[in-house]
């Protein structure tokens, strides 16, 4: 059976925020490479009414059977209450960037303690 990626993507409101959460997930190998992407500016209800902040991107590639470890340790770090955290499946890649992607995450019995 083929090997599930996915792309995950998180927004927060401080760069030091978004470069702390790559770098942790990087170096925790829950991501093979996270890139922060910003500023861009977001559009969203909260507590009743519409905000218009600016925020930082962060876009972590890892694989699909990572997800629920990858998802408690970016609630944990988190500073937003309810963060967006948006696993989207990869449906094709560069094969040899996949394999690199795979080689450079974790093995799943590694992330089980997460």
């Amino acid at each position: 059976m083929a090997e599930a990626y996915v792309q995950v993507t998180t927004t927060t409101e401080a760069r030091e925020d978004a470069e702390r959460i790559a770098r942790t997930l990087v170096e925790e190998r829950l991501a093979a490479c996270v890139q922060v992407v910003g500023p861009i500016r977001s559009t969203y209800w909260w507590e009743g009414k519409v905000v218009v902040a600016e925020e930082w991107l962060c876009l972590a590639k890892s694989r699909q059977d990572l997800y629920p470890s990858l998802e408690r340790r970016l609630k944990a770090m988190h500073p937003y209450t309810v963060p967006e955290i948006l696993a989207t499946p990869v449906v094709a890649g560069n094969p040899d960037y996949l394999a690199w992607l795979r080689d450079e995450t974790k093995e799943p019995s590694d992330a089980q303690g997460r």
